[in-house]
């Protein structure tokens, strides 16, 4: 069986062992150096203690005149063991200039000569030593006793002994140890406290497993496709990946900058910067559609925003055109149906013998049908717009309202530039016919009104915004038209006066402002000639290489 190898420390808990080693080391070396530093101090002051205790017996007047009597013993011995007990000396010794002790706290040491040097005293100085005496090791001061001619008539030796000062330190170590547990104690649980928070931060990883973690986190955040965007408690970027600079069209460093600093619809901002959640939210960009989710970073506060940016401007392009085969298949449906009923017709009038009027019935319906389809590939020779004006006329059809191409459209075949694709020219006039058709439904005389021609730069109606020749498009209904004081807003993504449906509303005009301005043309509503409303859309026709001159000036 084999065991597992342990799992190394987490980051906090190597961090604890540290701090509290380095806090046990600093504790220990101020300790050792106040030891050693109170040492040499109690030492100092010992000497200095001896040296005042020595001083103050050697110019003591009874000292001086005891010197002079027969036996200066009798009363040098009484004083001296006063003046140990009063200044807390271990030994206060007199003797002649001969070394030889007139006092000592043995009485058997009295007489015999003095165990130390002595010939500075001799020479009129005061000293201090570390000596082993009949006491043992002690610091000593000795200091000569001068007469008035400054003879030196004797000496005086008082000393501490080291065991004593040594009992002192002991006792100061004593205290410091304390105040260093104390302090190791104090500093240990301050060091557990952060780190238990660093721990709970960390998620109990240590180093190498945050390590991998970041690098994972940055494989990840270049690996996905989709956008990925972190704001902060202040709604700054704090972090976004390359799909979600992409998708947003966002160039330099970001990072730190506002949301509002972004440059971004104000739409797509104001979710942004929403408090509340946001659910697959559809918003628009200068070229693109994105389906927006936002979730809040919570932890007892709010600590920022995750946001994710998915491009569903393909998957929408591609609805609209199912839409669109939709309502061509049920177009074709009711014709089928219609065309069944006029067989019929032809049928049961051949039956009862009437042949002519069974021909002139089929001829009428079929110059009917030919000459819709003339008139729209007379004025609009371009394939794709022809077919669409065919398909939403029969849509509109099928919903009680008329879809007429004026006699002022004119669009040949071939004119349109690569620089103008005809899928954004689906998207823009299909999304207009479908908000006409909506809005002229159930309306007296309900009819739709499309006109499609290019003008020259100087014939252009909206020429000051032209580049060229340019393509119009003006799609008019009969409907209830657009109040002005929403003629800004209709173009906004999920603006609508109808209730909403299964897959929602108000995206239409905005997908027609979104693909007019990436192609820098103009789109505007006002009320038509009839009553209800009039779009009218401008677009340059630019060849390739005029569009990149263009687009090299900008």
């Amino acid at each position: 069986m084999r065991i597992p190898a342990p799992r190394p420390r987490s980051l906090a808990g190597q961090l604890f062992a540290m701090q509290a080693v380095l806090i046990a080391v600093l504790v220990a070396g101020y300790a050792l150096f106040t030891y050693v530093t109170d040492g040499r101090q109690a030492e100092e002051a010992a000497g200095r203690q001896a040296t005042a205790v020595a001083r103050a017996v050697a110019d003591a007047p009874s000292v001086h005149a005891a010197i002079d009597t027969p036996n200066p013993t009798a009363e040098l011995q009484p004083y001296a063991l006063r003046v140990m007990a009063d200044t807390d000396v271990d030994f206060v010794t007199i003797m002649n200039p001969k070394g030889i002790r007139w006092t000592h706290p043995d009485k058997n040491q009295i007489g015999k000569h003095f165990l130390g040097n002595t010939e500075r005293a001799l020479k009129g100085e005061t000293f201090t030593e570390t000596y082993t005496g009949t006491l043992g090791a002690s610091v000593r001061a000795v200091t000569p006793i001068e007469d008035s001619h400054q003879h030196v008539i004797g000496m005086v030796s008082a000393g501490i002994k080291v065991e004593a000062i040594s009992k002192r330190v002991r006792g100061q170590l004593t205290a410091l140890l304390g105040v260093a547990v104390g302090a190791l104690a104090l500093g240990a649980i301050g060091t557990y406290v952060i780190n238990a928070r660093l721990r709970r931060h960390t998620h109990g990883m240590n180093a190498a497993e945050l390590s991998h973690m970041h690098d994972y986190h940055e494989a990840t955040l270049h690996a996905v496709r989709e956008g990925l965007l972190m704001l902060d408690g202040q709604y700054r970027v704090a972090l976004i990946n390359d799909g979600g600079r992409e998708l947003l069209s966002l160039t330099g460093d970001v990072v730190g900058k506002s949301v509002a600093e972004l440059g971004l619809p104000a739409p797509l901002t104001g979710a942004l910067l929403a408090s509340e959640p946001r659910v697959d939210e559809v918003h628009l960009t200068a070229d693109r559609v994105l389906v927006v989710n936002t979730s809040p970073v919570s932890g007892g506060e709010r600590r920022g925003t995750v946001v994710t940016l998915r491009d569903v401007t393909e998957l929408q392009s591609l609805m609209g055109e199912l839409d669109s085969e939709r309502g061509f298949t049920q177009a074709l449906r009711s014709q089928a149906h219609e065309a069944a009923n006029r067989l019929h017709t032809v049928v049961s009038l051949i039956e009862l013998g009437r042949a002519e009027e069974a021909v002139d019935f089929a001829t009428a319906e079929l110059e009917l049908a030919q000459a819709l389809t003339d008139q729209v590939v007379a004025a609009v020779g371009e394939p794709v717009l022809a077919a669409l004006l065919l398909g939403k006329t029969a849509q509109a059809n099928e919903r009680g309202v008329e879809l007429v191409v004026s006699e002022d459209s004119r669009l040949d075949d071939g004119l349109l530039p690569e620089s103008l694709p005809a899928r954004d020219l689906v998207t823009i006039l299909g999304n207009l016919i479908d908000n006409a058709v909506d809005a002229a439904q159930g309306s007296v005389g309900a009819r739709v009104t499309v006109t499609a021609y290019a003008e020259a730069k100087e014939d252009a109606e909206a020429k000051e915004d032209a580049e060229g020749d340019g393509l119009f498009l003006r799609v008019a209904d009969t409907g209830a038209g657009v109040d002005p004081a929403h003629a800004d807003l209709v173009f906004q993504r999920g603006f609508t006066t109808k209730p909403a449906g299964p897959g929602g509303r108000g995206l239409g005009l905005a997908l027609v402002r979104q693909a007019v301005q990436r192609h820098e043309g103009t789109l505007s509503v006002a009320e038509a000639d009839g009553g209800g409303a009039e779009f009218v859309v401008w677009l340059p026709l630019r060849t390739a290489e005029s569009a990149a001159v263009a687009g090299g000036a900008v």
